[in-house]
């Protein structure tokens, strides 16, 4: 496990941002590589379960799960109004070219990883560490919804 790496983005004018320890746990999967696929969010707000979001993705590979989930993290957290997040995933490969350690041959994935470059953009702060699977099955849970409901949806937590 790495120490989180923070990511500057670009500081907003004006930030009418809502404040609060934003933390995403992400995780993506594939049943087959290609096969039936799912993205998995689990965020947790001041260190309490907040949210939960699965998205089925239908026939694509991990990778593009993955990918999928941190798309799914920065683009809840920027229409939720904030502009501070903690990734937390278990995709080495995601993480390692996120932070420009690994190049990202994939066209389909330079997409993705492009698309989640400007969404970082738009925070004031980002973060993203590589975590043990053991550490992230909540969000592996939502992904299995996923998967087995062939279907995307929301949970919510707080009481």
């Amino acid at each position: 496990m790495s120490d989180p790496t923070i990511m500057p983005a670009a500081a907003a004018k004006g930030d009418k941002s809502r404040s609060g320890a934003l933390v995403a746990y992400i995780d993506g999967g594939s049943r087959g590589n290609p096969g039936v696929a799912g993205a998995g969010v689990y965020f947790e707000l001041e260190g309490a379960p907040w949210r939960g979001l699965f998205q089925y993705l239908g026939r694509q590979t991990n990778n593009f799960a993955e990918y999928s989930s941190l798309l799914a993290a920065l683009e809840y957290a920027i229409k939720n109004g904030f502009s501070e997040i903690q990734v937390r995933a278990d995709s080495e490969l995601l993480v390692r070219q996120m932070l420009g350690r690994y190049r990202v041959k994939n066209p389909a994935l330079k997409r993705l990883h492009e698309q989640a470059m400007d969404l970082i953009r738009l925070m004031r702060r980002f973060s993203l560490e590589h975590i043990a699977r053991e550490r992230n099955r909540r969000a592996d849970a939502l992904v299995n919804k996923a998967q087995n409901l062939q279907q995307s949806g929301e949970e919510r937590y707080e009481t």
